[in-house]
């Protein structure tokens, strides 16, 4: 965000809490995240730090195939499905692969990025809140002991799950049926090829289905040697202590034993983290004189790595209403319509997409291995979510999940899962608000 306005001229600060480089989950992005880092002249550095580059996408679940009964309807029975991002033309997108990123690195590349672009910034800096007077908002930060603020003309809020305006101004709205968390790990030595058809697929991302209702595990390479590994199941199925978590890890991954064995003979080189308590909306995403941006304004799921791309395309839709509100000076919540339309556009086709892999992720795998469909989904997995109320193929999806529902007999009506069984019940909200 800071990047945009200060390359438009505009004179910005960012407080960052913390000094980077800092840990942080959330390592894959998707293709439409290449628009933003042309934009901003920052694809010769995201080139020279050699991120692993991420050609494609792929989910297994080969240890299930006679659980998941996979032999209808002309499906692979090992119930995988994979997609290269170059299968489908991207407008703005001019490579064939995205990247898989060491958070701690890429973020501390942006940071500097959008210094040397003009934007001020401070790190260590808590930002403890802002007080939204009539005359000119003032945001409040604490250096040292000493409790400082400074008068600003607008507040973008992009501090992601801590969701400060949210919480200050009460529009954080916790979702009802998203309650999944995770708990994972760096392992180095791993390796990736087992699960590959090809050497240009061990940097592919995976998503291990799980039999374990509702989970599934994230694979994603960090570099040549280090590979990132995540469980996400629901709440209910997340151990209590320590011991019990890691033990749950460890079990969950026994369901998936070539997955298991390889990582045993891998090295464990973090000490395990977990995230909980994934999913939130915002009543709102902007106001007079503020914008949410990331994670500050809305958080599904982790399971299309929808995280850093909304991200960042939040920030190059919000950049454009707010380089015009200085222009105009005319800070109003009008002044960002547009860009709280398309992100909750956008959103939206997130969570209802979600919605059915959760509901039945057998429907997934048959959508992206038909060809009457796959580049609709894989417009979809590329990020390209923004530009329609409701996609074709999603309604499609919606309309196969009713029909399974409806018919018992269905040879896929034992599959359905129960997360978001109520996002398909007639006359129920589609979404939270935000």
């Amino acid at each position: 965000m800071a990047a945009y306005l200060a390359k438009a001229g505009a004179k910005c600060v960012v407080f960052e809490r913390e000094l980077f480089p800092r840990y942080h989950v959330g390592e894959s992005l998707v293709p439409s995240s290449t628009r933003v880092l042309n934009e901003l002249g920052f694809m010769d550095q995201m080139e020279k730090a050699k991120f692993p580059r991420k050609y494609g996408a792929a989910w297994t679940a080969a240890e299930q195939a006679k659980l998941y009964d996979m032999d209808w309807e002309g499906i692979d029975p090992d119930c995988r499905a994979e997609v290269r991002f170059e299968e489908r033309a991207q407008p703005g997108v001019d490579k064939d692969h995205t990247y898989h990123v060491d958070r701690g690195k890429f973020d501390l590349m942006l940071l500097q990025h959008a210094n040397k672009l003009g934007a001020a910034v401070y790190e260590g800096v808590r930002v403890r809140g802002v007080d939204f007077s009539p005359e000119q908002p003032a945001v409040k930060f604490a250096m040292g002991r000493k409790e400082m603020s400074v008068n600003v003309r607008m507040v973008v809020d992009a501090s992601g799950r801590q969701t400060l305006l949210g919480n200050q101004l009460k529009l954080k709205v916790k979702d009802d049926v998203f309650d999944q968390y995770a708990i994972h790990t760096w392992f180095g030595g791993y390796d990736r090829s087992i699960f590959s058809k090809s050497p240009l697929q061990n940097d592919y991302i995976y998503i291990h289905f799980l039999p374990i209702s509702n989970s599934w595990v994230w694979q994603i390479p960090i570099t040549d040697e280090i590979t990132s590994i995540g469980v996400v199941t629901q709440k209910k199925n997340f151990a209590g202590s320590k011991q019990d978590r890691e033990r749950f890890f460890w079990e969950s991954l026994a369901s998936r034993p070539g997955l298991a064995e390889a990582l045993r003979a891998a090295e464990q080189v973090h000490a395990f983290r977990e995230e909980g308590d994934y999913s939130y909306a915002m009543t709102q995403l902007c106001g007079d004189r503020f914008v949410l941006v990331g994670d500050a304004g809305r958080f599904v799921d982790p399971i299309f790595s929808t995280g850093v791309s909304i991200a960042l395309n939040s920030s190059r839709f919000a950049q454009k209403d707010i380089l015009s509100a200085l222009e105009r000076n005319d800070f109003s919540r009008a002044s960002f319509k547009t860009f709280e339309t398309t992100l909750t556009l956008g959103t939206k086709n997130w969570y209802d997409f979600i919605s059915v892999y959760y509901r039945l992720n057998v429907l997934f795998t048959y959508f992206v291995t038909d060809k009457r469909y796959r580049l609709d989904v894989l417009k979809l997995l590329q990020g390209d979510v923004y530009d329609e109320a409701q996609p074709p193929v999603l309604e499609k999806m919606r309309k196969m999940v009713s029909d399974v529902e409806r018919h018992p007999e269905h040879p896929w009506h034992h599959l359905l899962g129960s997360l978001t069984a109520h996002a398909f019940e007639p006359g129920a909200a589609q979404t939270v608000p935000g």
